[in-house]
């Protein structure tokens, strides 16, 4: 007994001084915010560094920190590798592994499709605690700290955004709302933020799991939402991608393809006065942060689900195809590609001068400079 209250001691403890270093990726999207910007540098021409395989196909996108990559695969496991892609430890969650993991402090937490959220131990993999939702968990979880404690929350297909105490697993609360909740909620500004089945955007307090306000914005969003100060960016089901300001508690401008009016799966990333995304129908956009004006677009060559990630002045993007690229942030121009073959579901992370994703083919991939 009185070893596991250590054991909680420390994680509490490493939870509340450790914050993390800048060139991490330690959740889904890069930052709290989700913006999906990276702080490393990457070479123009990355090399394959190298592959590890999982038992089955990999949906979730990785997540990096203190040197150790950790994925979920659908064979229910989560695995731990390090830098030279070696396993460090894997542990067994009987069931389809399709939401990425969060690193924070010295614990990974993780969903699974039978609404259960892990955390384990970052070091060893030794589980520290289970917390069960009611249906499955696809979204990242994310997190928040009152400056005393840290709290996790993640969305469910029960309707539910649960919030529940980093060091012990016990909810704090559970904020209903009106449908399934497939990305992972944004954290800003003591507020948690996400778009649902339901087609409103959520802003819930996360400190009392109280509604703070609740916009009418789409139909069906499948993806996550990006937040800057009082903006948020969202692209739903029916392909419209659009700006809404959270003071005024309106859509400022919608873009759709005319043509096409397919779904926008990914999330987008935002960095400056750009906000990318891409589409089902092939295409990766950046637009004009402020207008929805459209800068440039790329074809990708098949459809995309994975989201944009952005490094300095390079955009990397996965499609469906299983092609990894790098376009120019400036002019969407093609900088470099490699063909791994296989689909390519979630987005990649990018830490430590390294590109990291996994594929429909059970394998991560390593990308980097070889020297």
């Amino acid at each position: 007994m009185k070893k596991l209250l250590f054991i909680s001691f420390i994680l509490w403890l490493t939870i509340q001084t450790n914050a993390q270093p800048t060139d991490s990726w330690p959740i889904f999207r890069g930052d709290q915010d989700l913006t999906g910007v990276s702080n490393t540098t990457i070479p123009d021409s990355p090399k394959l560094l190298w592959t590890f395989q999982t038992g089955d196909n990999i949906k979730s996108a990785p997540v990096v920190a203190d040197g150790k990559v950790v994925i979920g695969s659908t064979d229910g496991f989560v695995y731990c590798l390090n830098m030279s892609g070696k396993l460090l430890w894997k542990f067994e969650t009987n069931n389809s592994i399709e939401a990425p993991a969060l690193i924070h402090g010295s614990a990974a937490f993780v969903g699974n499709l039978d609404g259960m959220l892990y955390a384990l131990d970052l070091n060893s993999g030794k589980k520290l605690w289970e917390y069960e939702c009611e249906n499955q968990i696809i979204g990242s979880p994310n997190w928040w700290s009152d400056g005393k404690s840290t709290f996790i929350f993640v969305g469910s297909y029960d309707f539910y955004l649960h919030c529940v105490d980093a060091q012990t697993g016990e909810v704090k609360w559970k904020y209903e709302s009106d449908n399934y909740i497939n990305g992972a909620a944004a954290c800003a500004n003591g507020k948690a933020m996400f778009g649902g089945c339901d087609g409103f955007l959520h802003i819930v307090d996360v400190a009392t799991g109280k509604l703070d306000k609740k916009i009418d914005v789409a139909t069906y969003v499948a993806g996550s939402v990006t937040v800057e100060k009082d903006k948020a960016y969202i692209g739903d089901y029916d392909g419209r991608f659009f700006q809404v300001d959270l003071k005024k508690d309106s859509t400022t401008w919608v873009w759709e393809d005319e043509k096409t009016h397919l779904q926008f799966i990914a999330s987008p990333a935002l960095i400056g006065n750009k906000v990318l995304t891409a589409n089902y129908n092939k295409f990766l956009y950046c637009f004009d942060k402020n207008t929805g004006e459209k800068i440039w677009e790329y074809n990708t060559g098949r459809q995309v689900e994975a989201s944009p990630v952005i490094v300095k002045d390079k955009v990397i993007i996965g499609n469906m195809r299983g092609d990894l690229a790098i376009v120019n942030l400036s002019d969407g121009k093609l900088v470099w590609s490699y063909e791994i073959g296989s689909q390519i579901i979630c987005n990649p992370a990018i830490a430590l001068g390294k590109i990291f994703v996994g594929a429909y083919d059970g394998n991560v991939y390593c990308f980097g400079d070889p020297f």
